[in-house]
Order: structure tokens, then C-alpha cells, then sequence
């Protein structure tokens, strides 16, 4: 099993700029890649703005953090990533365009390259149906925001090889991270449970049982999470939610994953949660009223 020494992350959301962060923070060298070359530049500064953060409280030295910022390299350029070691990719949870994405890879980047994919939910044996290396494709899914969530789920496809498997787990934990690992079945073991959760709490609200202030503070108190379900689908995305729960309808075939009609509605709207600024809250008048961005 090779040492994996370089990596392309593909993705400028919060979620790539995370994991670029983590493995740049980490000691291999990235290229970060999204066609939107504004992205990247928004996604770098806020690289650059959490690890000053870091640095600020004494968890990260600044010869770390300046060797991270040598580390890290943009390009809008898919033929950047023709040598890196391995690639995960962070983009819109959309079967179709990760599968393009992945077909494509698989034409640029090396023969020994192992190709991950962030999704939450999608099947990782199609992704790899789209490649000419299905041995070498496998699901990394980090959790929301990567570098301080501890949990990684990797997902292996049908053709998934154990030395692509203890690479991805060797690359995880050398982020720190705590690995479990799940069979390729829809929403796999974290969002197999957390989104019908997410989807009861819509259809509680959406049938007038409680307000959406009592069913979070209900959650978080009676059951100790320390964020409540409605409050957490706006971290989310409120779209990122009712994908997984179609991913899971049409996956697992019972209609207790149907999506709430709330829940569609919402979206429709385009109501996504906090990046949109609305959501089953309104963030828009907490920043108003602060002068600050809303946090959760």
C-alpha cells in the first residue's frame, strides 16, 4: 500500500474547503480544485481565516500553518489532479454529475490513484460503475464541518479492494479522525438514522403538534443532542436533506423515507437553511439584529 503524499479535492463548498484544510494542516500537498475560480478564492481565505483562528488559541503553530499554506494549491484546471495520490470530491449530491465527474477523473489521474467520493448517501458501487477502476473506488464521508467533527464513514462499493479500503482508513485517522465503516446500502449508517429523524421532526411540525422552538428544545434537553433536528437540517441544507430522504425512499423502497411534504415545500421556496439565510429559521433578522452572520 502506497504512502499517500498528495491529494485533489475537488469542491470550494464547506465541506472540500475542510477537507483541504485537514490534509493540508496534515502534511500533504493539495490541489484544490472547482470550476468556479471566485469559489476558490473565497474558499481559500476561509482556509486561511480558520487556521489564523487556531493560531490565535494555541492549536496550530505557525510553522504548521505556514507549511499548510505551501501545501495548498488552487486550480480550475481537472488535468492539475493528474498525479496526485488520491482524490476525494466534495461537490453537489447529484448521482448523475458525480458520475461524470468520476468517468472523467478516471481519464486524467494516475493508474495507482484512488478515487473517494464525500457523498452522504449515493450508492458508491454506480459511482464506480462510471470507472475503469471499481477496485479503486470508495466512499469518504466526512462530517459537517471536517476539521472538528471526529467521525469519517467509509463506504466500500461491491468491487471496493482492501488495500484501497486500509489506505482510506490510514488517511482518515492520520486526519485524527475515528473511522466506521458501512456496507453500501442508501444513506449508510449516519444519515440511515439521522435523516428520518430530520424528516419526523418536519412532519411534526408540519402537523401542528408543536412549535418548531418546542420539538428542538424538546431534543436537545430530552435527549441531550446538542443541537435540535430542525435546527440542525438548516446546518445542513434543507435540499441536501430532502435529497438524501429521496436517496433513501427510491434506495430502500418504503415509504416511511417519503420526504414531508413541509420539508418539499420548504425547498420549493428556495428556504435551504442557514447558507441561504432562511430556513425553518430566519437568519436574516438574527444578523440584522447583531450585526454579525448567525451561528448555530
Amino acid at each position: 500500500m502506497a504512502n499517500i503524499t498528495s491529494i485533489g479535492v475537488i469542491g470550494a463548498g464547506q465541506m472540500g474547503s475542510g477537507i483541504a484544510q485537514l490534509a493540508a494542516v496534515n502534511g500533504i500537498d493539495v490541489w484544490f480544485y472547482d470550476t468556479d475560480s471566485e469559489a476558490l478564492i473565497k474558499a481559500r481565505n476561509s482556509i486561511s481565516n480558520n487556521m489564523q483562528r487556531l493560531l490565535s488559541k494555541g492549536q496550530l503553530s505557525q510553522e504548521k500553518s505556514a507549511d499548510a499554506v505551501r501545501r495548498l494549491r488552487c486550480s480550475s484546471r481537472l488535468e492539475d489532479l493528474d498525479s496526485v495520490d488520491f482524490v476525494v470530491e466534495a461537490i453537489v449530491e447529484s448521482e448523475q454529475v458525480k458520475k461524470s465527474l468520476f468517468a472523467n477523473l478516471d481519464k486524467i489521474v494516475k493508474s495507482s490513484a484512488i478515487l473517494a467520493s464525500n457523498t452522504s448517501s449515493i450508492s458508491i458501487t454506480r459511482l464506480a460503475s462510471a470507472t475503469n477502476r471499481p477496485c479503486q473506488v470508495i466512499g469518504m464521508h466526512f462530517m459537517n464541518p471536517p476539521p472538528i467533527m471526529k467521525l469519517v464513514e467509509i463506504i466500500r462499493g461491491a468491487d471496493t479492494s482492501e488495500d484501497t479500503y486500509c489506505a482510506t482508513k490510514c488517511l482518515a485517522e492520520r486526519f485524527g479522525k475515528t473511522v466506521i465503516c458501512s456496507q453500501d446500502y442508501s444513506g449508510f449508517i449516519v444519515n440511515r438514522i439521522l435523516m428520518p429523524m430530520i424528516n419526523e421532526a418536519f412532519h411534526t411540525l408540519y402537523t401542528g403538534v408543536a412549535t418548531k422552538e418546542d420539538i428542538d428544545t424538546g431534543m436537545k434537553l430530552g435527549t441531550n443532542h446538542p443541537m435540535g433536528p430542525l435546527e440542525l437540517a438548516d446546518f445542513i441544507g434543507l435540499d441536501v436533506c430532502l435529497s438524501i430522504m429521496k436517496v433513501l425512499h427510491v434506495g430502500l423502497g418504503d415509504d416511511k423515507y417519503a420526504p414531508c411534504p413541509l420539508l418539499v415545500q420548504y425547498v420549493d421556496a428556495g428556504r435551504l437553511g442557514k447558507k441561504r439565510g432562511i430556513g425553518v429559521y430566519d437568519y436574516r433578522s438574527a444578523a440584522a439584529d447583531t450585526g454579525k452572520s448567525p451561528r448555530l
